[in-house]
């Protein structure tokens, strides 16, 4: 008798090769992979720099998590990389704990995800309140558009606040300094972009926009900053793994923002999956995505890189250009790795204001404003915990505002629960002369009714009404 495989935590890599791979498929991936690469170049340069790190450090997460992600995985065609969600943990966990703090972060948030993963919740996406994501999602779009406007601008700053109102204060106080020729090249890079997408969807426009705004920048000899001015000693290519001093100390300061990371990781991960099987048809392995998540973010970390999940944009553009199978993702890696090795001192002509152009349109993106409005249409309690989750995003800290968003609707949830109990006598004709009998039975100052519904502390409130209404009081509320 054969033994039965437990296909859960099987990659859908390992299945789909053993279904059957042919030359038609890899030419698909082949070409949906070095598709894909395009789009993540400028993309993971760009969420290195807002991360408070460097472009080669997104760089380095696209293509070792990427390849893991897509190795391990439980989505036939999930791209994984940096994204958006983690910029302002992040940012923050450098400034607060250094660099070796955020490898030390993601580290553990890779474990905590592969625990997560074996103990089968990969289905903890369903309880998780939609205005809580939507809510966190448009704060973190909020403060990514917000901390490009320096880079957009060419303003003088030497050191630029982390909070958002101090860092809107410095902005207005630097209007004065703002560079003419970098407002010019940023507003072309973002303007083209937008035409591009609206126009020729197809084409990679954050790429077009990047190399035109470096033509543009070289032959007219403008004095821009460009990635090359800003990092003049970033490294070039993969660097040797290596471990994150560890301590007990430093674990115990960063394990909640390793709670962040893995919380951040897992929802993106499991949102992009879910819209990747409506696109496609197949159906991921929710707890399989999250052990290869893991793995990934700990792999990142051993090279210097940066936490990472399953990219919702990249995916769908792998999708709509032919992937079929985790190949793709794995090739998608690969052509990174080449333009890295190949194009390091290319990569440093490119303006800073281009990149920033790029992360309001990934800003843009992550907001979802016509959802956003759509939930502010939606009952009180739901429109509270939204506007609650993006205020305290935005102005307070990622952590709390999970945290409150999450304990507030579970409350909410309760009180619509405890509305939801019915306590009165049945009128079922089939227990209806059993019941006669039982309180015929009962002596005076006792009554008997029926309870629907979920029953808890919060329910208490609902048990004076059916005394009311029958006229007596039993003896303990009298």
């Amino acid at each position: 008798m054969r033994p039965r495989v437990n296909l859960g935590f099987t990659p859908k890599l390992f299945s789909t090769l053993h279904a059957g791979y042919s030359f038609a498929d890899l030419r698909a991936d082949v070409v949906a992979g070095l598709t894909v690469a395009v789009v993540a170049l400028p993309l993971a340069m760009a969420l290195g720099i807002a991360s408070g790190a460097s472009p080669d450090k997104g760089l380095i997460t696209a293509v070792i998590a990427g390849f893991l992600i897509s190795g391990l995985g439980g989505s036939r065609v999930q791209i994984g990389g940096p994204t958006g969600a983690f910029v302002v943990v992040v940012f923050n966990v450098i400034a607060q704990h250094g660099y070796d703090g955020l490898l030390i972060a993601t580290v553990l948030a890779g474990i905590i995800l592969v625990i997560a993963g074996y103990a089968k919740l990969g289905q903890i996406i369903k309880f998780i309140p939609h205005p809580v994501v939507m809510g966190f999602t448009a704060g973190i779009a909020v403060i990514i558009a917000s901390s490009q406007v320096s880079d957009f601008l060419g303003l003088q700053i030497s050191k630029i606040p982390a909070d958002f109102l101090p860092k809107w204060a410095a902005y207005f106080d630097a209007l004065d300094t703002t560079n003419l020729p970098t407002v010019a090249v940023g507003m072309a890079s973002l303007l083209m972009i937008i035409v591009l997408r609206k126009f020729a969807p197809k084409l990679p426009g954050y790429l077009i926009a990047i190399v035109l705004a470096v033509l543009a920048t070289q032959y007219l000899n403008l004095d821009i900053d460009t990635i090359g001015t800003r990092f003049p000693n970033m490294p070039t290519g993969i660097p040797s793994p290596s471990l994150p001093e560890f301590s007990f100390f430093k674990v115990r300061e960063v394990l909640p923002s390793a709670f962040t990371i893995a919380f951040l990781a897992g929802i993106e991960a499991l949102l992009s999956a879910v819209v990747a099987d409506g696109m496609t048809g197949y159906r991921h392995r929710s707890n399989q995505e999250l052990v290869g998540q893991g793995v990934a973010n700990i792999a990142s970390a051993f090279f210097g890189g940066l936490p990472a999940t399953g990219a919702i944009a990249r995916t769908a553009t792998n999708i709509r250009a032919g992937g079929r199978t985790p190949i793709a993702g794995i090739m998608h890696a690969g052509f990174l790795l080449v333009f890295i090795l190949v194009g390091s001192d290319l990569m440093k002509l490119v303006p800073m204001t281009a990149l920033a152009a790029i992360l309001f349109m990934v800003a843009w993106g992550m907001s979802e404003y016509e959802r956003f409005i759509h939930l502010l249409r939606m009952p009180s309690d739901d429109r509270a915990v939204l506007l609650l989750t993006f205020g305290l995003t935005v102005l307070v800290d990622l952590t709390v505002a999970i945290g409150v968003g999450v304990v507030l609707a579970a409350l909410m949830f309760m009180n619509r629960m405890s509305k939801a109990v019915q306590i009165g006598a049945s009128h079922n004709e089939d227990e209806g002369q059993e019941e006669d009998n039982q309180r015929a039975a009962l002596p005076s100052g006792v009554e008997v009714f029926r309870i629907t519904g979920p029953f808890f502390l919060g329910s208490r409130v609902n048990f004076s009404k059916p005394f009311a209404a029958s006229g007596s009081v039993p003896r303990f509320l009298s």
